[in-house]
């Protein structure tokens, strides 16, 4: 095994079952969760030469599976428009719980976060200790605490918006 296959794989182990949370967070899904994981590490795979090492490796993996998972959810969006019959888009509505729409429109402020913002509250929501989002994002612990709750903040703000429409 050459040394990027041995690094690819060592990183994987660390981080897969974080970012499949992560993906599990944005689609509610076991097989999209599992889909946009392989499509994050594939991402990783291909881009390995390129990492810097200017910030952590799991912040860099955080923000392509970011990435991933909005292109992903844009996607579905648009599809779900061009498939649905109005019967059948009718009847997805009455189906949709309330916890979903919720759920939903969380995410969808938490897509118009900043994007350091965005992997920083998609970890809490993935409950990673604070001491290891510090430590991936490379502030303290105590100016993490206060970026959370700004973050917390902008986003009941943004969530208080939405809900008004």
């Amino acid at each position: 095994m050459d040394t990027k296959e041995a690094a690819f794989k060592k990183i994987f182990e660390a981080n897969s079952k974080k970012i499949y949370h992560l993906c599990y967070g944005y689609t509610g899904d076991d097989d999209a969760a599992n889909d946009l994981m392989q499509e994050t590490f594939l991402k990783v795979w291909q881009n390995l030469d390129k990492f810097r090492n200017q910030a952590q490796i799991s912040t860099w993996i955080y923000r392509i599976a970011v990435n991933t998972c909005l292109t992903y959810l844009r996607s579905e969006k648009r599809q779900a428009k061009d498939e649905l019959t109005p019967q059948i888009a009718e009847n997805e509505k009455e189906e949709y719980s309330e916890k979903n729409e919720q759920v939903a429109l969380l995410y969808k402020c938490i897509s118009k976060l900043e994007e350091s913002e965005r992997i920083i509250i998609t970890m809490v929501l993935d409950e990673v200790p604070y001491h290891e989002i510090a430590d991936i994002s490379g502030i303290s612990e105590g100016n993490l605490r206060v970026k959370i709750y700004r973050i917390k903040q902008k986003l009941t703000e943004l969530y208080n918006h939405y809900e008004r429409l």
